[in-house]
């Protein structure tokens, strides 16, 4: 399978740099997947789980966060605000963060407050369903 470069940063630094077979990558209008010859784009990246291949390697998860992904001739560009692999997920910590932005979302103080709590459960129920995943 033919591979093309990838680079994933979030916030804290480089995710992964290297070559990639296959992409899989939640956005705003849906999973998009990519593979080398990739047409053009820009798009927003939304909470969920992505999935990549690196050459001789199993499909590879993790749990990704808001962002934007651009292939620009043949190359992958992902930023994104935080990307976590499974076995780096604490549950009990993403659990307690889930708690507090329902709380918040309860409470109901402004638009602005309720929108920045959906938005966390979004992220943490995230978290929570790609560490809970098998493969």
């Amino acid at each position: 399978m033919n591979s093309f470069p990838v680079k994933i940063l979030e916030a804290d630094g480089v995710f992964y740099d290297g070559p990639c077979e296959s992409m899989m990558i939640p956005c705003i209008d849906g999973m998009r997947g990519i593979q080398a010859g990739h047409v053009n784009m820009i798009t927003v990246i939304q909470p969920g789980e992505m999935m990549y291949r690196i050459p001789g390697k199993e499909n590879q998860i993790a749990a990704i966060n808001y962002g934007m992904l651009k292939v620009e001739d043949g190359e992958v560009l992902i930023l994104a605000e935080s990307i976590e692999r499974p076995d780096e997920i604490d549950e009990e910590k993403a659990k307690r963060a889930q708690e507090a932005a329902k709380e918040k979302m309860l409470q109901q103080r402004s638009i602005r407050e309720y929108r920045l709590a959906q938005l966390e459960l979004a992220k943490t129920a995230n978290r929570l369903r790609v560490k809970r995943k098998t493969y």
